[in-house]
C-alpha cells in the first residue's frame, strides 16, 4: 500500500509529512536527554539516527497506510515534535504515540494533536482499538493518555524495560 500522510490540522496544529528540512530541529529534540528519557531505550539519538527515524516515519505511511506525522504550528510553522501511529511487524498492536520538544511541553499540544489523530484512526482507519505504550513515571504522557479517554490496561515487556499499555476502544 503507496500511501501519503494525510494532512489534519487543528485551530492551533498541522499533523503533515515529514520533510528534509525538519531533520535539524528533529535531530535537536531527539538529541535533548530529557526529552527521549522515556522514548524507546530512553536513549538520545544521534542527528543520523533522526534522519533514519523520519524515514522510517514515512516508510511505514508507504507500507501500512499510516504512521508518524511531523506536528506543526500553524502560525509560526515550527517543528513540535511528532505525534501518530506505529504498528511495524511484531508490534503489541495499533499504538498512538506523540513526542515534543521540550519547549513546547505544557501548552496542550500533545493533547490536540493526539486527540485528532485518535479521531482519524476511529473514523478514516476504522479501528476499534487503540493503545499507548507509557513507560512508567512519564506522567505527562499518561495525563495525555488519559485526557483522550485512554485507561491503563495492564503492563508490558518493550525494548528492555516495562511498558504501561493504555486503551481506547471505539
Amino acid at each position: 500500500m503507496t500511501e501519503a500522510a494525510p494532512l489534519l490540522e487543528t485551530p492551533r496544529l498541522r499533523l503533515r509529512p515529514f520533510r528534509a528540512d525538519d531533520w535539524p530541529a528533529y535531530a535537536a529534540m531527539c538529541a535533548d536527554a530529557e526529552v527521549m528519557r522515556h522514548i524507546g531505550t530512553g536513549q538520545v539519538q544521534s542527528a543520523e539516527d533522526a534522519w533514519r527515524s523520519m524515514a522510517v516515519f514515512l516508510g511505514h505511511w508507504a507500507l501500512r497506510g499510516y504512521g508518524m506525522w511531523a506536528l506543526e504550528h500553524r502560525d509560526s510553522g515550527a517543528l513540535l515534535g511528532r505525534v501518530g501511529y506505529i504498528d511495524p511487524p511484531g508490534w503489541p498492536g495499533f499504538e498512538l504515540g506523540w513526542l515534543l520538544a521540550r519547549p513546547h511541553w505544557g501548552h496542550g499540544y500533545a493533547r490536540e494533536a493526539a486527540a485528532v489523530a485518535l479521531r482519524h484512526a476511529f473514523e478514516v482507519l476504522q479501528r476499534d482499538h487503540v493503545i499507548s505504550l507509557i513507560r512508567p513515571g512519564n506522567t505527562r504522557s499518561v495525563a495525555v493518555a488519559e485526557a483522550i479517554g485512554e485507561a491503563l490496561h495492564g503492563s508490558i515487556e518493550l525494548m528492555g524495560g516495562e511498558a504501561l499499555v493504555y486503551e481506547v476502544r471505539r
